[in-house]
């Protein structure tokens, strides 16, 4: 009995710490500002996938030249992925279909993208796309940007 219950407050307390972490983390992402939520499928198919397969819930964050890409249920500190300002390609939006719409969050609008050659997709709400493609428009001089 005594073995059992032991057992189990090292459980909770491993869980507690792991939440505690995990919002520590989240919390330090977004201390900088400039953060939004961001659903990212990288390696997209050509015409979308209404399945939903390949989303991945994260958290982006502006930082100069790039978007740092951080996955929510992540305990890593490093962003997951980077896109470079002068690198990304927009190729078109749409709202999300299918079985996507339960993957996403709800408000969430896809943009479709190329990065390097990498078609991938990002789905944020709309004040969030107004924002990342203001950022993408606001380029320093020489730097080429191509939004649709």
């Amino acid at each position: 009995m005594v073995l059992a219950l032991t057992v189990c407050g090292i459980v909770v307390a491993l869980v507690v710490v792991g939440l505690f972490v995990f919002g520590l983390r989240r919390r330090l992402i977004q201390r900088s500002g400039g953060t939004f939520d961001c659903s990212l499928r990288w390696n997209a198919p050509r015409d979308g996938d209404p399945s939903g397969k390949g989303w991945a819930y994260g958290v982006a964050r502006y930082n100069g030249d790039r978007v740092e890409w951080f996955r929510v249920f992540s305990y890593a500190p490093r962003p997951r992925r980077v896109l470079e300002r002068s690198a990304i390609e927009v190729a078109g939006r749409r709202v999300p279909e299918g079985e996507e719409e339960l993957a996403l969050l709800s408000d969430h609008v896809v943009l479709a993208c190329l990065h390097r050659g990498t078609r991938l997709e990002l789905a944020m709400s709309e004040d969030a796309l107004t924002g990342f493609l203001a950022w993408l428009e606001a380029a320093p001089p020489g730097q080429r940007v191509n939004v649709a």
